[in-house]
């Protein structure tokens, strides 16, 4: 039986406070909405005018890759991306969040017994280096994000982002739900069509907490809900468009709770985050008790009371 609850965070507009792409496009002075628009307009033209399947979850990768390319972000390779990491605006308390859930529980010695603890995620459809030069890098197990591969170009062979290596979209980030549960990556020999027991992989769905800030991590909340996890949606604070957009996730079932996007203590969602995560280490040590308990017997040997009778020798 696992021991370790899992918290799993988006990362745009769930932990950073608009879109971790928002650095780049200030240094190169392109206009943030007019390159989403067009990047839109032009997946929409491929689709319905040329029948070409696109994924739009994705498609921006090709558009930054040749942008890099045509010199219009000169120098975007995966170390600049590192570099923008350090950039980013992250909601109130969101750092401190990840270290304040664990040591919770950690340092809690009727958990810590037991050895339940809590271990953060990240699963994105943005840039995994940009990730991996945030704040979050060290506080997270794994994260998951698209990869590119860099390449000379030029006269100068400049390094530039020219291929894409790997990608995450709101459909895929399921498959990495179940490389969380099986713990591929972690456990040598295992990957994400290993047959495991539900009882025997690392990290069960029902120990998973899911967090996000739209209708597009819609597959994962149902892929969390539907195995007795928890899902959490967020939303900026005095956007009226994107809490009623969450507000009708919940209504639809579709998540448990909603909150504003602020992880600070006595804001709702640092508290019903913290209250999930001690319901769930509550829930695994009254497992492993009754296990335990069950594996003894249920009872402790005990001295029998003495039959002599007086004036026996006992």
């Amino acid at each position: 039986m696992s021991s370790i609850i899992a918290v799993v965070w988006d990362f745009d507009k769930t932990l950073v406070d608009g879109y971790m792409e928002d650095p780049i496009f200030e240094e190169y002075g392109i206009d943030p909405n007019e390159f989403w628009s067009e990047t839109s307009k032009i997946a929409e033209t491929l689709s319905q005018k040329h029948n070409i399947m696109v994924n739009r979850d994705t498609y921006y990768l090709n558009r930054f890759i040749k942008y890099a390319k045509e010199g219009l972000f000169k120098g975007l390779d995966n170390q600049k991306l590192r570099e923008y990491g350090k950039q980013l605006k992250y909601y109130p308390g969101a750092v401190e969040i990840f270290t304040k859930l664990r040591t919770m529980i950690e340092n809690d010695p009727r958990y810590s017994e037991y050895d339940i603890r809590v271990e953060h995620y990240i699963i994105s459809t943005g840039f995994r280096k940009i990730i991996e030069g945030s704040e979050f890098s060290a506080l997270v197990r794994r994260c998951w994000g698209c990869e590119l591969i860099d390449e000379p170009v030029g006269t100068d062979g400049e390094n530039v982002i020219s291929e894409i290596a790997f990608t995450i979209d709101n459909t895929t980030k399921t498959r990495a739900l179940f490389e969380i549960n099986k713990g591929v990556g972690i456990r040598q020999g295992i990957d994400v069509n290993t047959n495991i027991p539900e009882d025997m992989r690392r990290i069960q769905f029902k120990n998973m907490i899911y967090v996000a800030d739209g209708p597009s991590d819609i597959p994962a909340f149902s892929v969390v809900n539907r195995n007795g996890g928890a899902t959490f949606a967020v939303y900026p604070r005095g956007n009226v468009d994107a809490f009623n957009q969450v507000e009708g996730m919940l209504k639809d079932g579709r998540v448990q709770m909603l909150a504003e996007a602020d992880y600070r203590e006595n804001n709702t969602a640092y508290m019903w985050l913290s209250k999930k995560v001690r319901d769930i280490a509550d829930r695994i040590l009254k497992e492993k008790k009754d296990i335990l308990m069950e594996s003894i017997g249920g009872t402790s040997p005990t001295h029998l009371p003495s039959t002599a009778k007086e004036g026996e020798l006992k």
